[in-house]
């Protein structure tokens, strides 16, 4: 099978590295096209082997862009198109059927109540996707938060496929040597009590509650923040406002993997190996990345918000705590774990679920049912 993914960008953002992730562990033939811009997850699938086509879209409604998706996909004799991120599912599923393919896969990654991407929702916005999405054979939401709302827009749940994302569960097991290297870095004391958080510096993040909350802790505490965005001129002002700057650590985007000769800053494992805990408060996921990753690396967790956690059995991370409101109940939580000290960096069993081992044979059931010419749909949540 030959598949071509269609993402909007190659940045360094979640969706671009989960499908750098799934690339790498799906058994078919894989090309990529992103139609605006490149970015270091475009330089790291290449450095894979994978052949990386540039669109060129200069805006939202560029439709020459249109056609030259629709001629590569043409050319290139693909029996599958896989649409990820809300442009490139709009653009991809017509290009696909202009071309002629039918087998047409969307993935719906950044799906919330009230936002899409990051954006907040309209009604435009909404119809264009349930438009475009009947142009699909298949829609893959990230959890069943997503697959809920999908079925709330309209999406008939015969085209609606629960695939989780995955992790590469082994990059991100603790060493002890890559605690020391990344605290050495950013000159962080060995002693020091390191609350760790990653994601983009947008509202939505809420990464502010945690400034908040460190000013409530003694000094020995820290705050790492791993992202870079809008908001990272904001956040600075608040630290430096609340008191905190010399504590608080902008490490800005970092790639996955460690390669001192390609870059000398630490990558995000290494990140999380010199956290104490990882704190992701934000109130709205579409699944909760970090989350998973924090727990691979054998982090305590605390959360407001993380999808992925719904469909692990009760009780299964125990390390995983919800907290409920903003600085107050973060600094009350993270007083209680600076109190208790460094604990076991074990990553929980159930951790295993999300293996991207396991997500890739998902996805590669829903290749086989999206590729069955007038099949009947089924769905499998």
């Amino acid at each position: 099978m030959k598949v071509l993914h269609v993402i909007t960008a190659l940045g360094v953002g979640g969706a671009e590295q989960q499908l750098r992730l799934l690339v790498r562990h799906l058994p078919v033939d894989s090309d990529v096209a992103a139609l605006a811009a490149l970015g270091p997850v475009a330089d790291a699938l290449r450095a894979d082997g994978v052949r990386v086509a540039h669109i060129g879209m200069r805006h939202n409604r560029d439709l020459s862009a249109l056609g030259r998706l629709t001629r590569l996909i043409r050319s290139g004799g693909y029996d599958l198109v896989h649409t990820h991120l809300y442009r490139a599912c709009l653009y991809g599923r017509i290009a696909a059927r202009l071309a002629g393919v039918r087998a047409i896969v969307a993935t719906e990654h950044s799906l919330c109540e009230t936002t899409l991407e990051g954006r907040e929702l309209n009604a435009g916005i909404r119809g264009l996707y349930t438009a475009t999405e009947r142009l699909g054979r298949a829609t893959v939401a990230v959890s069943p938060t997503v697959a809920q709302l999908l079925r709330g827009w309209g999406v008939p749940a015969g085209r609606i496929h629960t695939v989780p994302n995955g992790i590469d569960i082994d990059r991100f097991a603790y060493d002890e040597i890559r605690r020391k290297e990344a605290r050495s870095y950013y000159a962080l004391p060995e002693d020091a009590f390191v609350v760790g958080a990653v994601g983009r510096l947008v509202p939505t993040k809420r990464f502010e509650v945690l400034i908040q909350a460190l000013a409530q802790l003694p000094a020995p505490v820290r705050l790492l923040v791993v992202g870079g965005g809008e908001q990272e001129a904001v956040l600075r002002g608040l630290a430096r406002a609340l008191g905190v700057e010399e504590r608080v650590v902008f490490a800005g985007t970092r790639s996955y993997a460690d390669d001192p000769a390609a870059d000398p800053a630490p990558g995000v494992p290494s990140l999380l190996a010199a956290m104490d805990v990882l704190a992701a408060p934000a109130t709205a996921e579409t699944f909760g990345l970090a989350v998973l990753e924090g727990l691979a690396a054998g982090l305590p967790v605390l959360y407001t918000t993380a999808p992925a956690l719904t469909d692990l059995p009760p009780g299964s991370v125990p390390t995983a705590r919800r907290i409920e409101g903003g600085a107050q109940e973060y600094a009350l939580e993270l007083r209680r774990l600076y109190a208790a000290g460094p604990g076991d960096r074990t990553t929980p069993e159930a951790v295993a679920h999300y293996g991207i081992e396991h997500c890739a044979e998902r996805l590669m059931d829903v290749y086989a049912a999206a590729s069955v010419p007038d099949r009947t749909q089924t769905g499998s949540e």
